[in-house]
């Protein structure tokens, strides 16, 4: 089969659409999948560039979440049948022909979405989802504030907290992104070149209630000072560096608490798992999808022969939502 691979690290040059080895038959549990589309995320810059390789035994073929068609199913598979229309979310291997994946981490195609828009759903969606709403308990009435809201997470995020009735804050660094955060339906546009986020979000609403967070050292003071009091401050990206000094007093203060997660590394079944995430994606989101009040936002579909193409377009800056790797017609 053929798949991205690195010739080195560096820029978005050094991938290459190459001819690989097969994938064996999907083992006990898993399913194969026939790639129709793979999501692009920021994790696979970061592995293209060196810094961040994947677990154990996980392919080195990079990306994070497929959509397209079941090709065959492991024993003990009864959920899902060749043919299926599924998106999955995995821990590599995504950009390529073919994936094997454990059952428990794929997800039907959303009434609604096609197929090949369906690649945009699996990492957001389990990001946001075990992030805003399993961690931080996100509830009707309550403020969310969103750093990068015009990523693909950005996006995914804004249009969750809204259809939970929450009240929801952005940052983001352009006019552009954020018009468009407010056509998804965001109510505090922040653009923090030019404006203290701490400051617009305590004076509209006493602070947030739950923070989402791409930059990690750098934005951690001024996340707790933008906490309500009991907010949960949730970090996913250190895009703004590892470390910073925590101010103990200041969050005590507040009641508040700092959780710090990944989703990669997650285990595959158990408590915080891949699997009861997904299984949470099913029985909350999906519903929410197929209604309609929220849709994948997809920026860009670039052939997967052009994926240095879609790596720039990601490197940019300049996107809202996500892009998507095609690797195939649906």
């Amino acid at each position: 089969m053929y798949a991205i691979t690195f010739n080195g690290f560096g820029g978005p040059e050094v991938m290459e659409w190459t001819q690989v080895d097969d994938l064996p038959a999907p083992g006990p549990g898993q399913v194969a999948i026939d790639v129709v589309a793979a999501g692009v995320n920021r994790a696979d810059v970061m592995q293209r560039m060196g810094f961040y390789p994947p677990p154990p035994g996980v392919s080195d073929v990079p990306g994070l979440e497929v959509s397209g068609y079941v090709a065959e199913v492991g024993a003990g598979v009864h959920d899902w049948a060749p043919g299926d229309a599924v998106c999955a979310l995995l821990a590599g291997g995504g950009y390529a022909e073919r994936v094997n994946v454990a059952a428990s981490q794929v997800l039907p195609v959303p009434e609604g979405v096609d197929v090949s828009a369906a690649a945009a759903l699996p990492e957001a969606a389990a990001t946001v989802w075990s992030n805003v709403v399993m961690t931080g308990g996100l509830q009707t009435g309550q403020t969310l504030l969103v750093h990068g809201g015009g990523s693909g997470i950005g996006t995914h995020a804004i249009q969750v907290g809204r259809a939970l009735g929450a009240n929801v804050a952005v940052t983001a660094g352009s006019q552009f992104k954020l018009d468009r955060c407010r056509d998804l339906g965001a109510q505090t546009l922040i653009n923090y070149r030019d404006q203290d986020f701490p400051a617009v979000v305590n004076s509209e609403y006493s602070g947030a209630n739950v923070i989402l967070d791409i930059m990690g050292g750098s934005y951690l003071a001024k996340n707790v000072e933008a906490l309500a009091e009991n907010g949960r401050l949730t970090i996913i990206g250190l895009q703004g560096g590892a470390t910073a000094e925590l101010n103990l007093g200041a969050l005590l203060f507040k009641r508040g608490s700092v959780h710090v997660t990944n989703l990669r590394r997650r285990p595959e079944q158990g408590p915080g798992s891949k699997a009861e995430i997904i299984t949470e994606l099913r029985r909350h989101l999906w519903p929410l999808i197929a209604e309609g009040a929220v849709t994948p936002v997809v920026a860009a579909e670039v052939p997967i022969t052009d994926a240095a193409e879609a790596h720039k377009l990601l490197d940019s800056n300049e996107t809202v939502g996500k892009v998507l790797l095609v690797v195939r017609e649906p």
